[in-house]
């Protein structure tokens, strides 16, 4: 079969990135060198084009045997300043909060001061009686059936007849807890089925500050960022906030990007509050790797899929990213999961107004993907995926 010139630089390119990240020590320090610039190439060309040097951009970060081995920003910070996108930059992690949420009650179960068998009722007495059915573990893997308090805040805003929240009055974790509170019945009785739910991950930080006696920003701060030296890593609290390097989000409308950075939920925190940097972000993969703040057999129960009914499907709905909707997933607490592939992966995604997240974990493999992104119209989750299908063999 005959090649044309393009295509033979292109598989010989490929076969010495595969042996550059999988086979280093057969390589001398020159040709090493070489290899990683084959890297960098091949990584690099799947990102350059997605913006320019006066766009919003993307924070891109790839890890392997927990080595750097791709770090790279593209675009601006934002529109006014036009700073460039770096390593430090801060964005909005969306519900790549998740994650540290989850951390955050595995920490105080640790500690011995909660259970994830406790019940909604038992931590809010004043929620209805359907909360002594909905346990502390299913608000992890979203099996609460808890309503959606978006929709609570447009049934509320009706039966008022005026807006109640804005970008400028936003709804705060206290009040999605109210709107819930409201509710006489769940949307599924818990654990009999999975739906995606914020309202159960706002719950639960406000879970962590009424067991710790802190609030979440703080108690994530002593537990988590400081420990692990994420000195940069907060939770948004707005007009008490001071985000460094902080990147803001946008959004293209007639073709031309706006600034869309907060809306009336930006301030609702254990479902999407966290703001953090690839650098940041890596600390926080090597204490996952490395078992930092809780034991690996601790850590299990995040890697566990929920357990559902025979014919309960578990799919992505048409909000998540479009590379994974309708999706048959798995979910543990705070993580997708897909440990079954050859390549067992824990994942999540993230969407917030002007923002779009995401961090893929190929535990077996050690390779760590993660995107951030300040503006909405890429897939970070699909990028990540093509950033895979270079790393990892017949992926």
């Amino acid at each position: 079969m005959l090649l044309r010139a393009g295509g033979f630089v292109k598989m010989i390119a490929a076969v010495a990135l595969f042996l550059a990240v999988f086979f280093p020590a057969a390589f001398s320090s020159s040709a090493g060198q070489v290899s990683k610039e084959i890297v960098d190439q091949n990584l690099d060309a799947i990102f350059a084009g997605l913006t320019s040097r006066e766009e919003p951009g993307l924070a891109v970060l790839v890890k392997k045997h927990g080595e750097i081995i791709f770090e790279r920003g593209y675009g601006v910070r934002d529109l006014r300043t036009k700073t460039a996108i770096d390593s430090r930059t801060n964005f909005r992690l969306a519900s790549l909060t998740k994650q540290f949420t989850a951390m955050a009650i595995m920490l105080l179960a640790h500690d011995g001061k909660l259970r994830c068998e406790e019940t909604l009722a038992d931590i809010f007495p004043e929620f209805p009686a359907y909360g002594k059915s909905i346990a502390i573990r299913n608000l992890l893997n979203h099996t609460s059936g808890l309503s959606d308090y978006e929709d609570s805040m447009d049934a509320e805003e009706k039966s008022r007849g005026r807006s109640i929240w804005s970008p400028e009055k936003q709804i705060s974790d206290e009040e999605v807890l109210a709107l819930l509170e409201k509710t006489t019945a769940p949307k599924f009785a818990a654990g009999t089925k999975w739906e995606y739910s914020n309202s159960g991950y706002v719950v639960l930080g406000l879970i962590v500050a009424k067991v710790s006696g802190e609030s979440f920003s703080d108690f994530l701060r002593e537990r988590i960022f400081s420990p692990l030296k994420m000195n940069r890593t907060l939770v948004f609290e707005k007009n008490k906030t001071e985000i460094p390097e902080r990147a803001y989000g946008h959004s293209k409308r007639n073709g031309v990007f706006v600034e869309t950075d907060q809306s009336s939920t930006s301030a609702t925190q254990g479902d999407g509050g966290v703001y953090s940097s690839l650098e940041d972000l890596s600390k926080w993969d090597d204490a996952l790797r490395n078992h930092t703040l809780l034991s690996e057999k601790e850590f299990q129960a995040a890697l566990t899929p929920v357990n559902l009914p025979p014919g309960a499907e578990t799919r992505l709905a048409e909000d998540a990213p479009e590379s994974m909707r309708g999706r048959a997933v798995s979910y543990g607490f705070g993580w997708f999961l897909d440990l079954r592939s050859t390549h067992p992966l824990m994942w999540h995604y993230g969407e917030t107004m002007g923002f779009k997240t995401a961090i893929q974990r190929y535990t077996r493999d050690e390779v760590t993907i993660i995107i951030l992104c300040n503006r909405t119209d890429l897939d970070p989750s699909s990028l990540a995926l093509k950033a895979s299908h270079l790393l990892l063999p017949t992926h």
